[in-house]
Formats: C-alpha cells, sequence, structure tokens
C-alpha cells in the first residue's frame, strides 16, 4: 500500500491510436498494488466501446469518454495524474484544455504534445510528413472524405510498434485492434489549445529511446516546441512502454506523481 507520506493518488490511463484500455493491463496492477486508484478508458470506437469510427468526425467525438470521466469527478476531489500514450497525448491535451482544474499532471507517454502557439493539427502534419507513404508497411489507411481512418498492420506492429515485446503482447495486440484516425482535418479547423487551460496544467514528457514509430528526434522536437516541466527517460522501451517496461514506466510515474500531485 501507499506509504502515510505519500497520499493516494488517482491515475486517468489513456491508450494511443488502434489501441484500447486493454494495453494497460501490465502497468494498472502494478500502481494499484502500491495503493493507488488508476482509471482506463476505452475511447469512442476503441476496446469495446460501441461506436464505429465511421461515425466519429472530431478529437471530440473520439475523446468523449474520456471528457465524461473528468466531468463526473466530484467537486473537491484531488486532481488526476493524466497520463496519455502515442496519439492519446492529443486526448489529454484536449482534456487539459477544459478541464485544468481536475488535472495536477500530464504526463505525455511517447505522444504527441501539442502546443498553444499553434493549430492543434500542427504537430500531427508535421509528425506526417516526415513519414514516407512505404514505411507504413501493411497499415491499412483508408481515405473517408473528411476522416481519414488507419488500422496497424501485422508487419508494421512487430516491426516498429512492439518489437521489444513479447510475441504473446503481439498477438494480443492483432487480436484486439480497431480502427482509429488522426482528425487531422477537424484539428486543423480547430482554435489552438489556450494558456489558461492546457498551457496551465504541469506538463510531463516520458521519452522512450528505442520508439521505431515516434523516433527519439521527434520525440524531442516536440519537447522544445511546446515545453514541459520534466523529461524522464525509459532505455531499452519500444514505443509500447507500458508493455515492454512496465516496472520501469511504473516508477517513472509514480515519482512524477509524488513531486507534482
Amino acid at each position: 500500500m501507499a506509504s502515510e507520506t505519500e497520499s493516494k493518488k488517482h491515475y486517468v490511463l489513456v491508450h494511443g491510436s488502434c489501441h484500447g484500455a486493454w494495453c494497460w493491463y501490465k502497468l494498472k496492477p502494478r500502481l494499484e498494488s502500491v495503493g493507488h486508484r488508476v482509471s482506463v478508458v476505452d475511447l469512442a470506437a476503441s476496446g469495446i466501446h460501441p461506436a464505429k469510427i465511421e461515425d466519429l468526425r472530431s478529437l471530440s467525438d473520439y475523446s468523449e469518454p474520456l471528457l465524461k470521466l473528468l466531468a463526473d469527478l466530484p467537486a473537491g476531489e484531488e486532481k488526476v495524474v493524466l497520463v496519455g500514450h502515442s496519439y492519446g497525448g492529443m486526448n489529454i491535451a484536449l482534456a487539459a484544455d477544459l478541464f485544468p482544474h481536475k488535472i495536477a499532471l500530464a504526463v505525455f507517454l511517447t505522444a504527441f504534445l501539442p502546443d498553444t502557439n499553434h493549430k492543434p493539427s500542427y504537430v500531427l502534419e508535421q509528425f506526417l510528413e516526415k513519414i514516407p507513404n512505404v514505411a507504413w508497411l501493411d497499415t491499412e489507411i483508408c481515405d473517408r472524405g473528411s476522416l481519414t481512418t488507419l488500422l496497424f498492420g501485422p508487419k508494421f506492429l512487430s516491426s516498429h510498434l512492439y518489437q521489444l515485446c513479447s510475441k504473446e503482447d503481439v498477438e494480443l495486440a492483432k487480436s484486439l485492434m480497431r480502427p482509429s484516425s488522426y482528425f487531422v482535418d477537424d484539428l486543423s479547423k480547430a482554435n489552438n489549445f489556450s494558456e489558461e487551460g492546457f498551457g496551465s496544467v504541469p506538463r510531463a514528457f516520458i521519452v522512450c529511446n528505442q520508439d521505431l514509430t515516434i523516433l527519439m528526434e521527434f520525440q524531442l522536437w516536440m519537447i522544445q516546441n511546446s515545453g514541459v516541466n520534466e523529461v524522464l527517460e525509459i532505455k531499452d522501451a519500444d514505443h509500447m512502454a507500458m508493455l515492454s517496461q512496465p516496472q520501469e514506466l511504473c516508477d517513472a510515474l509514480l515519482g512524477l506523481a509524488s513531486k507534482y500531485a
């Protein structure tokens, strides 16, 4: 259990594209075993959420389960530690913009980190410009007019996302992934995230030095572009640090929460 000198924290874990709450199955019990509360969410059209990706039109639609969770937190309850992985960085940025008073710390786990000086789409556009189409390998990319969807293919999964994970975790992902979207069109028309909202929430970034999806160079560029309060690095972690290095990630989150939450 958490020590008397370390208060119980509430962690909210937000998955990345094509994933679901299931990807936190190694981290959640580790945080709970030392006395903390952990909430994991299936974003819309993810995991077991009943919506379909073609029903969604915006980041707000996609983030609705997370936004509802934060909206429903009782007034006066201790602020949460919000953790976003990969595209989940966009979800937690939106949540921080809308509910800054409910968030003690936003942690970007090798995640997209937007800023307040550009459109929310800016960081995604920079990322996509740097990746040739061939780099996506067998990922299924489908143009649905105003919505482009993607579903990571088995080759891309094994070589770029899960290359340091167990074969069992790769098979789990293959069976549970669902199509997702970056919602770039929506975000290119949205208002900038505000200094009063997103900009007021303390932010930390966890760098994964073996990430072959969001490369180290781009992680560091986002940190410089947006600015964060603290940067930690997990060595020998691929893009799926919660699966390839769960204890190291747990320790990193506990350390950050003890300082900011």
